[in-house]
């Protein structure tokens, strides 16, 4: 019975996501060009508190622990583990005071209603994964952008998404990147769990019912000289805070 409910609201569930993709691209597009980069943060807030809330049609919930207000006068960098495309509505609507960016794969950057044109328009960076020396260029003057403008930045540096949950090794040149750039940025670590699991190993029909949850845990300032070891404890931390 179950898998037939599921059945009937996944299309439903993927109708509302897509409708509003398709409505906040013209509003993104207004909103940018006639209001400026701040209005357009809010619209993409707004946009993401809509994506995070069509979870509902599946009744996921989402959980939100230990969050607290980051510091509006310095950037900071959030490292998370990444489980599945449900793991960035609502980060991005959490933490919208910060105005947070991200660093995303350049495939994203493309054809993709409202999630496009953000990530071309709205401050974040795509890079192309098959030119590294490109990819590095491009997130150092990232970088330089997020410590002018004191946002922050949100990466997942096990490069893809975990489909069984397991939290993968962190690749290190993205962040070693950033920190060359911002060497004192403050540090927030993400545990996500359980969004994968709203996939069903992607399948068409989506868990119901799942329950979600993202987890702050303490600042930090990393070491660039020390990167390998203390990203290994935030890896670390994460995975005890998700079998915990």
């Amino acid at each position: 019975m179950k898998m037939v409910i599921s059945y009937i609201l996944t299309p439903l569930f993927f109708l509302f996501f897509g409708l509003t993709l398709l409505v906040f691209q013209p509003i993104q597009v207004v909103t940018r060009n006639i209001f400026g980069a701040k209005a357009h943060d809010k619209t993409v807030g707004a946009l993401n508190f809509c994506l995070t809330k069509c979870l509902l049609i599946l009744g996921a919930k989402i959980r939100f622990k230990n969050f607290r207000k980051l510091p509006i006068d310095e950037p900071v960098l959030i490292i998370s583990n990444h489980q599945s495309m449900w793991d960035i509505s609502p980060i991005i609507w959490k933490l919208r005071k910060k105005r947070t960016k991200y660093i995303a794969k350049a495939s994203l950057a493309k054809f993709i209603p409202s999630i496009s044109y953000n990530l071309k328009y709205g401050g974040s960076v795509s890079i192309d994964r098959n030119d590294p020396v490109g990819s590095i260029q491009r997130i150092e003057k990232f970088a330089a952008f997020i410590a002018e403008n004191k946002f922050a930045i949100c990466i997942y540096p096990e490069g893809t998404r975990s489909r069984d949950g397991k939290v993968k090794p962190f690749k290190l040149a993205g962040i070693d990147a950033i920190l060359k750039v911002i060497p004192d940025i403050n540090v927030v670590p993400i545990a996500i769990k359980n969004t994968g699991k709203i996939d069903n190993e992607g399948k068409f029909h989506k868990n119901l019912g799942v329950k979600a949850t993202f987890t702050m845990l303490d600042d930090r300032k990393i070491d660039r000289n020390n990167l390998e070891a203390d990203l290994e404890a935030i890896r670390q931390e994460i995975v005890a805070t998700i079998e915990g």
